[in-house]
Protein backbone atom coordinates (compact mmCIF):
# COMPACT_ATOMS: atom_id res chain seq x y z
CA UNK A 1 0.00 0.00 0.00
CA UNK A 2 1.68 3.66 -1.13
CA UNK A 3 0.76 6.22 1.19
CA UNK A 4 0.99 10.38 -0.36
CA UNK A 5 1.07 12.11 3.25
CA UNK A 6 0.88 15.19 3.75
CA UNK A 7 3.03 17.44 6.64
CA UNK A 8 4.06 20.36 7.68
CA UNK A 9 7.68 20.22 9.39
CA UNK A 10 9.94 17.35 8.94
CA UNK A 11 13.57 16.88 11.15
CA UNK A 12 16.02 18.46 10.99
CA UNK A 13 13.28 21.54 10.59
CA UNK A 14 11.02 20.95 13.30
CA UNK A 15 9.96 23.48 15.95
CA UNK A 16 7.88 21.16 17.63
CA UNK A 17 4.99 18.29 18.65
CA UNK A 18 3.80 18.12 15.21
CA UNK A 19 6.57 17.75 13.43
CA UNK A 20 8.02 15.31 15.92
CA UNK A 21 4.92 12.95 16.18
CA UNK A 22 4.80 13.22 11.91
CA UNK A 23 8.48 11.83 12.02
CA UNK A 24 8.04 8.83 14.37
CA UNK A 25 5.03 7.64 12.51
CA UNK A 26 6.86 7.59 9.79
CA UNK A 27 10.03 6.12 10.68
CA UNK A 28 7.27 3.08 12.45
CA UNK A 29 5.53 2.57 9.15
CA UNK A 30 8.95 2.06 7.18
CA UNK A 31 9.43 -0.54 9.69
CA UNK A 32 6.27 -2.61 7.62
CA UNK A 33 6.66 -4.14 5.03
CA UNK A 34 3.26 -3.55 3.41
CA UNK A 35 3.76 -0.07 3.68
CA UNK A 36 5.33 2.88 1.80
CA UNK A 37 5.26 6.78 2.44
CA UNK A 38 5.50 9.53 0.30
CA UNK A 39 5.90 12.49 2.85
CA UNK A 40 5.17 15.98 1.67
CA UNK A 41 6.31 18.96 3.00
CA UNK A 42 5.52 22.50 1.26
CA UNK A 43 9.44 23.26 1.86
CA UNK A 44 12.14 21.12 1.49
CA UNK A 45 15.82 22.48 2.64
CA UNK A 46 17.67 19.31 1.15
CA UNK A 47 19.29 18.07 4.33
CA UNK A 48 16.38 16.31 5.51
CA UNK A 49 17.15 11.76 6.03
CA UNK A 50 15.77 10.22 3.25
CA UNK A 51 16.70 7.08 3.86
CA UNK A 52 13.63 5.53 4.87
CA UNK A 53 11.08 7.84 2.89
CA UNK A 54 10.67 9.24 -0.27
CA UNK A 55 10.31 13.64 0.41
CA UNK A 56 8.61 15.90 -1.52
CA UNK A 57 8.84 19.24 -1.29
CA UNK A 58 6.24 21.30 -3.09
CA UNK A 59 8.66 24.12 -3.59
CA UNK A 60 10.72 21.55 -5.56
CA UNK A 61 7.67 20.50 -8.16
CA UNK A 62 6.89 22.28 -11.47
CA UNK A 63 3.54 23.68 -11.70
CA UNK A 64 3.54 25.95 -14.87
CA UNK A 65 1.75 25.43 -17.45
CA UNK A 66 0.10 22.38 -15.37
CA UNK A 67 -3.89 21.04 -16.25
CA UNK A 68 -5.14 19.44 -12.74
CA UNK A 69 -8.76 18.15 -13.29
CA UNK A 70 -10.55 18.79 -9.67
CA UNK A 71 -13.72 16.60 -8.90
CA UNK A 72 -17.02 19.26 -10.03
CA UNK A 73 -15.14 21.40 -12.10
CA UNK A 74 -16.50 21.67 -15.86
CA UNK A 75 -13.28 21.99 -16.99
CA UNK A 76 -9.18 21.68 -16.13
CA UNK A 77 -7.91 24.79 -14.44
CA UNK A 78 -4.20 25.77 -15.79
CA UNK A 79 -1.43 26.60 -13.30
CA UNK A 80 0.69 29.04 -15.77
CA UNK A 81 3.40 31.65 -15.28
CA UNK A 82 2.60 35.21 -14.83
CA UNK A 83 4.96 38.04 -13.74
CA UNK A 84 2.71 39.93 -12.11
CA UNK A 85 1.75 39.55 -8.13
CA UNK A 86 -1.47 38.28 -8.91
CA UNK A 87 -2.26 35.79 -5.98
CA UNK A 88 -6.53 36.01 -6.08
CA UNK A 89 -7.03 33.33 -3.04
CA UNK A 90 -4.88 35.82 0.17
CA UNK A 91 -8.23 34.97 1.86
CA UNK A 92 -9.46 31.40 3.21
CA UNK A 93 -12.94 32.06 2.61
CA UNK A 94 -12.20 32.99 -0.89
CA UNK A 95 -10.13 30.12 -1.97
CA UNK A 96 -12.57 27.53 -0.72
CA UNK A 97 -15.77 29.74 -2.92
CA UNK A 98 -12.91 29.33 -5.50
CA UNK A 99 -12.14 25.27 -5.29
CA UNK A 100 -15.71 24.36 -4.76
CA UNK A 101 -17.46 25.87 -7.23
CA UNK A 102 -17.74 25.39 -11.11
CA UNK A 103 -15.98 28.17 -13.03
CA UNK A 104 -15.89 28.12 -16.82
CA UNK A 105 -14.12 30.94 -18.83
CA UNK A 106 -11.14 32.02 -17.09
CA UNK A 107 -7.85 30.52 -15.99
CA UNK A 108 -6.63 30.59 -12.18
CA UNK A 109 -3.40 32.39 -11.78
CA UNK A 110 -0.61 31.76 -9.29
CA UNK A 111 2.60 33.42 -9.19
CA UNK A 112 5.91 30.73 -9.64
CA UNK A 113 9.51 31.79 -10.12
CA UNK A 114 11.42 31.78 -13.06
CA UNK A 115 11.66 27.54 -12.76
CA UNK A 116 7.96 27.41 -12.35
CA UNK A 117 7.71 26.31 -9.09
CA UNK A 118 5.64 27.81 -6.24
CA UNK A 119 8.17 29.28 -3.46
CA UNK A 120 7.11 28.91 -0.09
CA UNK A 121 8.73 30.11 3.31
CA UNK A 122 8.89 27.10 5.62
CA UNK A 123 7.91 29.30 8.70
CA UNK A 124 4.84 30.31 10.87
CA UNK A 125 4.71 33.69 9.85
CA UNK A 126 1.72 36.32 8.54
CA UNK A 127 1.82 35.05 5.49
CA UNK A 128 0.58 31.23 6.74
CA UNK A 129 -2.91 31.02 5.12
CA UNK A 130 -1.16 31.54 1.57
CA UNK A 131 1.10 29.32 2.22
CA UNK A 132 -1.47 26.75 3.21
CA UNK A 133 -3.25 27.56 -0.26
CA UNK A 134 -0.58 27.90 -2.27
CA UNK A 135 0.31 24.25 -0.74
CA UNK A 136 -3.55 22.69 -1.60
CA UNK A 137 -2.80 23.78 -5.46
CA UNK A 138 0.90 22.52 -5.48
CA UNK A 139 -0.90 18.37 -3.56
CA UNK A 140 -3.13 18.65 -6.56
CA UNK A 141 -0.28 18.32 -9.03
CA UNK A 142 1.41 16.11 -6.99
CA UNK A 143 -1.35 14.00 -6.64
CA UNK A 144 -1.79 13.44 -10.35
CA UNK A 145 1.82 12.46 -10.68
CA UNK A 146 1.71 10.33 -8.46
CA UNK A 147 0.18 6.47 -7.91
CA UNK A 148 -0.88 5.88 -3.81
CA UNK A 149 -3.82 3.95 -2.55
CA UNK A 150 -4.76 6.50 0.41
CA UNK A 151 -4.10 9.93 1.53
CA UNK A 152 -2.71 11.01 4.72
CA UNK A 153 -2.92 14.63 6.26
CA UNK A 154 -1.28 15.89 9.20
CA UNK A 155 -3.03 18.86 11.22
CA UNK A 156 -5.06 21.64 9.76
CA UNK A 157 -2.62 23.26 7.57
CA UNK A 158 -2.27 20.50 5.57
CA UNK A 159 -5.59 19.41 5.30
CA UNK A 160 -6.50 21.83 2.36
CA UNK A 161 -3.74 19.85 0.75
CA UNK A 162 -5.14 16.37 1.55
CA UNK A 163 -8.80 17.38 0.31
CA UNK A 164 -7.02 18.90 -3.03
CA UNK A 165 -5.48 15.66 -3.89
CA UNK A 166 -8.45 13.69 -2.60
CA UNK A 167 -10.53 15.55 -5.60
CA UNK A 168 -7.97 14.89 -8.18
CA UNK A 169 -7.25 11.58 -7.65
CA UNK A 170 -10.56 9.91 -5.92
CA UNK A 171 -8.68 8.17 -3.34
CA UNK A 172 -9.66 8.52 0.51
CA UNK A 173 -8.61 10.80 3.20
CA UNK A 174 -7.60 10.25 6.23
CA UNK A 175 -6.80 13.20 8.65
CA UNK A 176 -4.55 12.91 11.65
CA UNK A 177 -5.46 15.87 14.53
CA UNK A 178 -1.98 16.59 16.74
CA UNK A 179 -4.53 19.55 18.09
CA UNK A 180 -7.30 21.59 17.73
CA UNK A 181 -7.70 25.52 17.83
CA UNK A 182 -9.64 24.89 20.73
CA UNK A 183 -6.56 23.53 22.36
CA UNK A 184 -4.12 26.52 21.06
CA UNK A 185 -6.25 29.02 21.26
CA UNK A 186 -7.91 28.56 24.91
CA UNK A 187 -11.13 28.62 23.67
CA UNK A 188 -11.02 31.92 21.14
CA UNK A 189 -10.76 29.84 18.10
CA UNK A 190 -9.68 31.81 15.07
CA UNK A 191 -13.22 31.30 12.56
CA UNK A 192 -10.42 30.81 9.32
CA UNK A 193 -9.28 28.03 11.07
CA UNK A 194 -11.75 26.36 12.62
CA UNK A 195 -13.50 26.64 8.78
CA UNK A 196 -10.59 24.51 8.07
CA UNK A 197 -10.49 22.41 10.38
CA UNK A 198 -14.15 21.61 9.94
CA UNK A 199 -13.95 21.35 6.18
CA UNK A 200 -10.90 18.43 6.57
CA UNK A 201 -13.08 16.69 8.68
CA UNK A 202 -15.94 16.62 7.11
CA UNK A 203 -14.11 15.76 3.88
CA UNK A 204 -11.89 12.87 5.41
CA UNK A 205 -13.13 9.22 5.57
CA UNK A 206 -11.73 8.43 8.76
CA UNK A 207 -10.16 10.77 11.49
CA UNK A 208 -7.47 10.10 13.63
CA UNK A 209 -6.67 11.94 17.25
CA UNK A 210 -3.62 11.53 19.13
CA UNK A 211 -5.75 11.25 22.59
CA UNK A 212 -9.30 10.45 24.05
CA UNK A 213 -9.25 14.00 24.90
CA UNK A 214 -8.66 15.43 21.24
CA UNK A 215 -11.48 12.83 20.33
CA UNK A 216 -13.86 14.31 22.48
CA UNK A 217 -13.21 17.85 21.19
CA UNK A 218 -13.57 17.03 17.81
CA UNK A 219 -17.07 15.24 18.48
CA UNK A 220 -18.55 17.56 20.79
CA UNK A 221 -17.05 21.10 19.03
CA UNK A 222 -16.68 20.08 15.58
CA UNK A 223 -19.93 18.41 15.42
CA UNK A 224 -18.83 14.98 14.01
CA UNK A 225 -20.13 11.50 13.74
CA UNK A 226 -17.78 9.05 16.39
CA UNK A 227 -18.14 6.17 14.04
CA UNK A 228 -15.84 8.55 12.25
CA UNK A 229 -13.10 9.72 14.82
CA UNK A 230 -10.31 6.68 16.28
CA UNK A 231 -7.54 7.27 18.72
CA UNK A 232 -4.13 6.63 18.22
CA UNK A 233 -2.07 7.35 20.79
CA UNK A 234 1.85 9.01 19.77
CA UNK A 235 4.86 7.31 20.68
CA UNK A 236 8.53 8.00 21.54
CA UNK A 237 11.79 7.72 19.76
CA UNK A 238 14.51 5.66 21.46
CA UNK A 239 17.48 8.43 23.12
CA UNK A 240 20.49 8.38 21.46
CA UNK A 241 22.76 10.53 23.04
CA UNK A 242 26.39 9.60 23.01
CA UNK A 243 27.90 8.42 26.54
CA UNK A 244 30.72 10.03 26.33
CA UNK A 245 28.79 13.09 26.27
CA UNK A 246 28.68 14.38 30.34
CA UNK A 247 26.72 17.32 31.56
CA UNK A 248 27.71 19.11 34.59
CA UNK A 249 25.56 21.45 36.53
CA UNK A 250 28.03 23.66 37.81
CA UNK A 251 26.61 23.58 41.09
CA UNK A 252 24.65 21.73 43.71
CA UNK A 253 20.98 22.39 43.70
CA UNK A 254 18.19 21.36 41.78
CA UNK A 255 16.61 22.24 38.96
CA UNK A 256 12.91 21.98 38.07
CA UNK A 257 12.28 22.05 33.92
CA UNK A 258 9.87 23.40 32.35
CA UNK A 259 10.09 22.63 28.44
CA UNK A 260 7.45 23.86 25.58
CA UNK A 261 6.31 26.60 23.61
CA UNK A 262 5.62 29.62 26.20
CA UNK A 263 2.15 30.45 25.17
CA UNK A 264 -1.26 29.88 26.90
CA UNK A 265 -1.77 26.21 25.63
CA UNK A 266 1.28 25.38 28.19
CA UNK A 267 0.44 26.72 31.01
CA UNK A 268 3.91 28.98 31.65
CA UNK A 269 1.94 31.20 34.05
CA UNK A 270 0.65 28.55 36.77
CA UNK A 271 4.88 27.27 36.67
CA UNK A 272 5.79 29.93 37.77
CA UNK A 273 3.28 30.53 40.37
CA UNK A 274 3.98 26.66 41.63
CA UNK A 275 8.32 27.72 41.49
CA UNK A 276 7.30 30.92 43.80
CA UNK A 277 5.60 28.93 46.14
CA UNK A 278 8.49 25.85 46.42
CA UNK A 279 11.00 28.76 46.67
CA UNK A 280 9.41 29.99 50.04
CA UNK A 281 10.22 26.84 51.82
CA UNK A 282 13.46 25.49 49.91
CA UNK A 283 16.02 27.95 48.21
CA UNK A 284 18.59 24.93 47.07
CA UNK A 285 16.45 24.84 43.78
CA UNK A 286 15.98 26.71 40.53
CA UNK A 287 13.69 26.73 37.87
CA UNK A 288 14.33 26.92 34.03
CA UNK A 289 11.70 28.13 31.63
CA UNK A 290 12.91 26.41 28.46
CA UNK A 291 11.05 27.53 24.95
CA UNK A 292 9.91 30.75 23.50
CA UNK A 293 6.69 31.85 22.30
CA UNK A 294 4.13 35.14 22.56
CA UNK A 295 3.93 34.76 26.59
CA UNK A 296 7.77 34.67 27.37
CA UNK A 297 8.21 38.87 27.94
CA UNK A 298 5.00 38.75 30.13
CA UNK A 299 6.55 35.51 31.98
CA UNK A 300 9.91 37.62 32.44
CA UNK A 301 8.25 40.43 34.16
CA UNK A 302 5.65 38.17 35.93
CA UNK A 303 9.36 36.71 37.40
CA UNK A 304 10.74 39.73 38.28
CA UNK A 305 7.87 40.51 39.76
CA UNK A 306 7.49 38.05 42.51
CA UNK A 307 11.40 38.46 42.60
CA UNK A 308 12.79 35.14 41.95
CA UNK A 309 14.86 35.84 38.97
CA UNK A 310 18.16 34.73 40.82
CA UNK A 311 16.39 31.38 40.76
CA UNK A 312 14.44 31.36 37.36
CA UNK A 313 16.15 30.96 33.99
CA UNK A 314 14.76 31.53 30.35
CA UNK A 315 16.93 29.30 27.96
CA UNK A 316 15.11 30.20 24.55
CA UNK A 317 13.76 27.39 22.49
CA UNK A 318 15.78 24.07 22.43
CA UNK A 319 16.20 21.47 19.89
CA UNK A 320 17.83 17.99 19.16
CA UNK A 321 20.75 17.32 21.30
CA UNK A 322 19.78 20.43 23.74
CA UNK A 323 16.51 19.07 25.05
CA UNK A 324 18.34 16.16 26.07
CA UNK A 325 21.19 18.17 27.68
CA UNK A 326 18.58 20.01 29.84
CA UNK A 327 16.92 17.08 30.56
CA UNK A 328 19.71 15.87 32.06
CA UNK A 329 20.64 17.94 34.48
CA UNK A 330 16.65 18.17 35.59
CA UNK A 331 15.51 16.40 38.81
CA UNK A 332 12.05 17.61 38.05
CA UNK A 333 9.89 18.20 34.39
CA UNK A 334 6.98 19.63 35.05
CA UNK A 335 4.12 19.86 31.81
CA UNK A 336 1.21 22.15 33.36
CA UNK A 337 -0.73 22.51 30.35
CA UNK A 338 -4.23 24.12 30.05
CA UNK A 339 -5.48 21.73 26.79
CA UNK A 340 -3.11 19.43 25.80
CA UNK A 341 -3.96 17.07 23.34
CA UNK A 342 -0.79 14.73 23.59
CA UNK A 343 2.47 15.88 24.84
CA UNK A 344 5.24 13.69 23.78
CA UNK A 345 7.98 15.64 26.14
CA UNK A 346 7.20 14.19 29.31
CA UNK A 347 7.69 10.81 27.60
CA UNK A 348 11.23 11.95 26.51
CA UNK A 349 12.15 13.24 30.31
CA UNK A 350 11.16 9.61 31.67
CA UNK A 351 13.20 8.14 28.88
CA UNK A 352 15.78 10.24 30.35
CA UNK A 353 15.41 9.25 33.66
CA UNK A 354 13.60 12.26 35.16
CA UNK A 355 10.30 12.30 37.18
CA UNK A 356 7.63 14.16 35.38
CA UNK A 357 4.34 15.88 36.74
CA UNK A 358 2.08 16.27 33.85
CA UNK A 359 -1.80 18.35 33.99
CA UNK A 360 -4.69 15.99 34.43
CA UNK A 361 -5.85 18.22 30.97
CA UNK A 362 -3.29 16.23 28.71
CA UNK A 363 -3.61 13.45 26.57
CA UNK A 364 -0.62 11.70 27.47
CA UNK A 365 -2.10 11.51 31.08
CA UNK A 366 -4.35 8.72 29.55
CA UNK A 367 -1.26 6.24 29.19
CA UNK A 368 1.00 7.32 31.77
CA UNK A 369 0.76 5.44 35.59
CA UNK A 370 4.18 6.49 36.46
CA UNK A 371 3.35 10.60 35.86
CA UNK A 372 2.22 12.78 39.38
CA UNK A 373 -1.49 13.90 37.32
CA UNK A 374 -2.60 17.53 39.05
CA UNK A 375 -5.01 20.01 37.44
CA UNK A 376 -3.25 22.79 35.15
CA UNK A 377 -4.71 25.41 37.69
CA UNK A 378 -3.75 23.72 41.35
CA UNK A 379 -0.38 25.67 41.72
CA UNK A 380 -0.64 24.21 45.51
CA UNK A 381 -0.58 20.82 44.40
CA UNK A 382 1.45 21.21 41.89
CA UNK A 383 3.98 23.05 44.08
CA UNK A 384 3.64 20.25 46.65
CA UNK A 385 4.61 17.48 44.10
CA UNK A 386 7.42 19.11 43.49
CA UNK A 387 8.76 19.40 46.82
CA UNK A 388 8.18 15.72 47.35
CA UNK A 389 10.29 14.53 44.29
CA UNK A 390 13.24 17.05 45.57
CA UNK A 391 12.94 16.36 49.30
CA UNK A 392 12.01 12.52 49.22
CA UNK A 393 14.94 10.38 47.35
CA UNK A 394 13.14 7.45 47.22
CA UNK A 395 9.97 8.72 45.44
CA UNK A 396 11.97 10.34 42.83
CA UNK A 397 13.72 6.85 42.44
CA UNK A 398 10.67 4.93 42.32
CA UNK A 399 9.38 7.35 39.29
CA UNK A 400 12.39 7.00 37.56
CA UNK A 401 12.61 3.55 38.02
CA UNK A 402 8.93 2.69 36.92
CA UNK A 403 8.99 5.16 34.77
CA UNK A 404 11.48 4.31 32.33
CA UNK A 405 9.99 0.66 32.05
CA UNK A 406 6.75 2.32 30.95
CA UNK A 407 8.20 5.01 28.12
CA UNK A 408 9.90 1.69 26.74
CA UNK A 409 6.54 0.21 26.03
CA UNK A 410 5.61 3.26 24.12
CA UNK A 411 6.65 2.43 20.53
CA UNK A 412 5.77 4.16 17.14
CA UNK A 413 5.84 0.63 15.15
CA UNK A 414 2.77 -0.24 17.77
CA UNK A 415 0.98 3.49 16.82
CA UNK A 416 2.03 2.53 12.83
CA UNK A 417 0.28 -0.67 12.76
CA UNK A 418 -2.94 0.81 14.42
CA UNK A 419 -2.59 3.31 11.51
CA UNK A 420 -2.35 0.72 8.89
CA UNK A 421 -5.26 -1.54 10.03
CA UNK A 422 -7.07 1.70 9.75
CA UNK A 423 -6.14 2.68 6.51
CA UNK A 424 -7.11 -0.75 5.29
CA UNK A 425 -10.36 -0.80 7.05
CA UNK A 426 -11.14 2.87 5.08
CA UNK A 427 -9.48 1.44 2.03
CA UNK A 428 -12.14 -1.87 2.12
CA UNK A 429 -15.25 0.87 2.72
CA UNK A 430 -14.38 2.41 -0.06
Amino acid sequence: MRVLMFGWEFPPHISGGLGTASYGLTKGMATLDDLEVIFVVPKAWGDEDQTMVRLIGANKVQVAFKQVYYKGFKRPLEKIEVSSKIVPYTDPEDFWKMVRSEVSGYNLFIQTNSRGMVDFSGRYDNYLMDEINKYAIVASVIAEENEFDIIHAHDWLAYPAGIAAMEVSGKPLVIHVHATDFDRSGGNVNPDVYRIEKSGMDAASKIITVSNLTRDIVINKYHIDPDKVETVYNAVEPVTISENLIIKKGFDEKVVTFLGRITLQKGPEYFIEAAYKVLQVMDNVRFVMAGSGDMMERMMRRAAALKITDRFHFTGFLKGADVFSMLDISDVYIMPSVSEPFGISPLEAMQSNVPVIISKQSGVAEILTHAVKTDFWDIDEMADAIYGILNYPALANMFIKNGKEEVIRLKWDNSARHVRDIYYRVIGNN
